[in-house]
């Protein structure tokens, strides 16, 4: 490919507002350019780095048996009602109807039509297992899009999805899927982790998410160096910490004006780990609930709402009215309401709380003996807090979230009727996995992980072209001669390792060597072939490696070879 007839359209200044260096480059270099909000157009280059990871997505897919197929964006509403995901799903999904009035959607995920499709016809278990994937666009109408690529309103995703005639059957498509994700994301060149997850709207089973690590990441996941335990943040354990008993007389303390944990803990002068912080919230049901966490734990928000639904803090009105005492002074006491409390409140040891009076504490309250609660884990990890199951000090490290694999049982398949005859000819829901990828995080991430000050860095499975070749002076004849000539040679060579030619970019621009230096770093492709009037005088060329900027000068006659050899030794 020709530099001066691909599009590519380089910026040397950015919008404001801009933080992601993966939004930032894929920008500068000329892969994207923004519609509006959460909106995206792929450029040539971009559009090509996609490609290259939809095709390792497509043999990955089909090494593990998935067949693909290619499922409509726009859904009648009546499928999602009979998940009834229509209704728990708020403003993230586009509605609209047609122009008979029917109500529709745009497919944010595609398990309620999969589904739908195997009732009508997935009649027998010998036509199970089946995997089923596409590449297909989604929307989703995001709050807040943001980091470029990342979070947007319409994506591209590959997402497959298995159909098993039994759980053991489950296990083994899961695992499957499993397993390609990590030869994709390996294939893809990014480092990652599988984490357990939040299941989410998805179904309320086991589920993980591959994690790429990155300080650009949305995500926080919590990792064991010494066992590997790896978990998002809104799942993650940790062993509960342990205090020693605190001998406190059963009394109310005057404190005035002294509402927070940290406030009153310096007045008393006593540690905020001996304090519960009492918090009200109001559920979806809209029932009041206190909640109860040790005073130096922070709630952990998702771990509550798997409890409780959806939820929201109760005002300072609500707060009068539900307990009769403003926010600051509510305690575990005394009070009717359903009561939840974190297992890191110890049984035994006397801790310190409002003491539902305006201006006081109560210190002294013994779990269990001066309060009984739900006991349950609703603590968000720490950093150093210590492994659930080694007790290794655990680390927390920014991520973004690449893929994702999810058992869904028969969550969409009993509602959506899709059931099938077992060997005895009884009749049986169809047991369904689901598992997603996305292909622009995957470049995204792959850029937050490979770049340096002058630009993109490609893992070379994922980069647009293979090598770049920059003659330098474009007035000089024998530049010229040469660069076509090993551009010539160097395309027709097979690259059997990836079961293609070699993709060659020759930035034929009549541009000063400069700018060709400063386009060629930007973007980003593996291996430089430089061809100067001053290495042609030695009668050499030079071939620069992108990531580690290590050049050699060699002969014309064994450049070739050289080139191809150097792109060989890139990562």
């Amino acid at each position: 490919m020709r530099y001066s007839k691909l599009f590519i359209p380089t910026m040397r200044e950015i919008p404001s507002g801009i933080n992601a260096i993966s939004h930032i480059l894929m920008l500068k270099a000329g892969y994207v350019r923004q519609l509006a909000a959460g909106l995206f157009i792929f450029l040539p280059l971009g559009w090509r780095v996609l490609n290259k990871i939809n095709t390792i997505l497509k043999e990955e897919m089909e090494r593990i048996g998935a067949q693909e197929i290619s499922m409509p964006i726009l859904h009648p509403a009546e499928i999602w009602q009979q998940t009834g995901r229509w209704y728990t799903i708020k403003e993230e999904m586009f509605r609209l109807k047609d122009r008979t009035g029917r109500d529709m959607c745009l497919g944010m995920t595609h398990e309620e039509i999969m589904a739908w499709i195997a009732s009508k016809e997935i009649k027998s278990y010998r036509q199970l297992p089946q995997i089923w994937y596409q590449i297909q666009t989604k929307l989703r109408d995001e709050a807040r899009p943001r980091g470029g690529v990342l979070r947007t309103r319409e994506f591209i995703m590959k997402d497959s999805y298995s159909f098993d005639v039994d759980w053991e059957g489950l296990d083994r498509s899961y695992n499957l899927h499993a397993e390609a994700y990590h030869r994709i994301f390996t294939r893809c060149g990014l480092k990652y982790y599988q984490v357990e997850s939040d299941p989410g709207v998805m179904g309320d089973m086991e589920s993980h998410e591959f994690m790429a690590p990155t300080p650009a990441g949305e995500d926080d996941i919590v990792l064991c160096d010494k066992c590997g335990y790896a978990a998002n943040i809104e799942v993650a354990k940790s062993q509960f910490p342990t205090l020693s008993p605190l001998n406190l007389e059963y009394k109310e303390v005057y404190t005035p004006q002294k509402k927070s944990v940290k406030e009153v803990a310096e007045f008393l002068g006593l540690d905020e780990k001996y304090f519960i912080k009492s918090l009200l919230v109001i559920s979806e049901k809209n029932e009041p609930v206190l909640v109860m966490i040790r005073g130096d734990q922070e709630l952990n928000e998702k771990k509550l709402a798997r409890i409780i639904g959806e939820f929201r803090f109760a005002t300072a009105e609500e707060a009068l009215d539900i307990v009769g005492v403003e926010i600051g002074f509510i305690g575990p006491t005394e009070h009717k309401i359903k009561k939840i409390a974190d297992l890191s409140i110890q049984k035994g040891i006397s801790y310190i709380s409002g003491a539902n009076k305006k201006d006081y504490h109560l210190q002294g309250i013994i779990p269990e003996k001066h309060f009984d609660a739900q006991w349950t884990d609703i603590r968000k990890v720490k950093e150093k807090d210590n492994c659930p199951k080694c007790g290794n000090p655990l680390k927390i490290e920014k991520a973004i979230e690449v893929g994702n694999i999810f058992k869904l049982g028969t969550k969409y398949t009993e509602p959506l009727n899709a059931y099938f005859l077992d060997k005895d000819g009884k009749e049986k829901p169809i047991i369904m996995g689901s598992y997603g990828i996305g292909p622009a995080r995957v470049a995204a991430a792959a850029i937050e992980q490979n770049h340096d000050a002058d630009g993109i860095i490609w893992p070379k499975s994922i980069a647009p072209f293979d090598i770049e070749i920059i003659p330098l002076n474009m007035a000089d004849e024998k530049t010229i001669r040469i660069a076509e000539d090993l551009y010539e040679k160097v395309t027709e060579i097979y690259n059997s390792f990836a079961d293609r030619h070699m993709e060659v970019l020759i930035d034929d621009r009549d541009e000063r060597p400069g700018v060709k230096f400063k386009d060629a770093d930007l973007i980003g492709i593996p291996i430089q072939v430089i061809i100067g009037e001053k290495v042609l005088k030695e009668n050499k060329i030079e071939i620069k490696k992108r990531r580690t900027k290590e050049s050699k000068k060699v002969p014309i006659n064994k450049a070739v070879v050289e080139i191809v050899n150097s792109y060989y030794e890139t990562y």
